[in-house]
């Protein structure tokens, strides 16, 4: 059963995985080819975001493996032929609850180690292309924003890295729209900066205030570029980008490093953790539920259905504890309260399972 188990396990991961990554990867291929980055960037960015994506993903692989085989298991009665064998609900569940505990680990490694690795590595590459003003406007055909109020355009990039037909408009200041067109232009590198040489073109200044336009035709022109980009180079470090050990520290030093308060960290740090655990709880109801289905023309669509509000129930509670840790980082522990109702519903429904006339008796009583 557990060999089942993992093996669905697997493929609804990957299914899920795929339709995920397909979905984000489609925004993210616009957005980065179309500033003018590789097909290489687009690959680097779409592997350090599968580690997140692969978390959110695990707990629904998890819950649909656990409702897939106990759903093969019931159709073939092997199931009822173990119950009769004198196999108790809880001895049934004892596969499923490693189950569980195998997808928290991974969930775990991740959450805790490679998801924060690979968010922290993100942020730097994001800073170093948008840095990187070369390749951002080394586009042809292609109206750029290279930042807020600022657009490019340059119709043929000759071999040579000569820009041809170039349209620049600033509107980063108010009272005052600036355009310019070339015929040609160049990216030239002057110490830590860019600048962009327009030869024989035309500057058309428009005032805002008085309607004024004013054109000055020119030989040629340099306009700085570096200025259209964030000249911090460092990434801006945020405890999501942080692992759980270093969480884990003084966190008045991170506090100071984050600007993030003592109720950010609790709440990141062992949300880490519930999120992991909830793994198990998910396993254990898609299994406790189908468990308590009865036999139906139409399948155990109904139990399936039930088992997912449920789950949806247990993941929604989670969400309203959080506001009470982020106030007070001394809350920490009602972020476990819904792996705890989550547990006690599905104790329940195991020992609904071993002796359901118990509610009958007990009316007699």
């Amino acid at each position: 059963m557990l060999s089942q188990l993992l093996v669905l396990f697997g493929f609804f991961s990957l299914v899920l995985v795929a339709v995920f990554w397909i979905n984000r990867a489609v925004v993210l291929f616009d957005r980065l080819i179309g500033d003018g980055q590789t097909a290489l960037v687009f690959l680097e960015f779409s592997a350090l975001g599968m580690p997140k994506l692969i978390s959110t993903v695990l707990p629904l692989s998890t819950f649909a493996a656990a409702v897939y085989v106990t759903n093969r298991l019931n159709n073939e009665s092997e199931l009822t032929v173990v119950q009769a064998a004198g196999s108790s609900p809880f001895r049934l569940a004892r596969p499923i609850f490693v189950f569980g505990m195998i997808s928290a680990l991974m969930m775990s490694v991740l959450a805790n180690v490679l998801v924060p690795a690979a968010q922290a590595q993100l942020s730097v590459r994001e800073t170093e292309i948008t840095q990187n003003v070369t390749a951002r406007l080394l586009t042809e055909g292609v109206f750029l924003h290279p930042t807020f109020g600022v657009t490019f355009y340059t119709g043929v990039i000759a071999p040579d890295g000569v820009l041809r037909d170039v349209f620049l408009a600033d509107r980063r200041t108010p009272e005052e729209r600036v355009l310019y067109t070339a015929s040609e232009a160049y990216l030239v590198r002057n110490g830590a900066g860019t600048t962009l040489i327009m030869v024989d073109g035309l500057a058309q200044r428009l005032t805002t205030k008085g309607q004024r336009l004013s054109t000055a035709k020119f030989q040629d022109f340099s306009f700085n570029i570096s200025s259209l980009v964030n000249k911090d180079k460092s990434a801006k470090t945020s405890i999501r980008n942080m692992s759980s050990i270093e969480l884990l520290g003084n966190w008045s030093a991170i506090t100071e490093q984050t600007g993030s308060g003592s109720g950010s960290i609790a709440e990141e740090l062992h949300s880490r953790f519930a999120q992991s655990m909830f793994c198990v709880v998910a396993a254990m109801i898609g299994f406790a539920t189908l468990l308590l289905g009865t036999f139906s023309r139409f399948g155990v669509w109904r139990e399936i259905v039930v088992a997912f509000a449920i789950l949806i129930f247990i993941d929604g509670l989670r969400s309203t504890f959080v506001d009470a840790v982020l106030t007070n980082s001394v809350m920490w522990p009602v972020l476990y309260i819904p792996l705890a109702i989550g547990s006690c519903v599905c104790v329940a429904m195991l020992g609904h399972a071993s002796n359901p006339s118990w509610w009958r008796t007990g009316a007699r009583l």
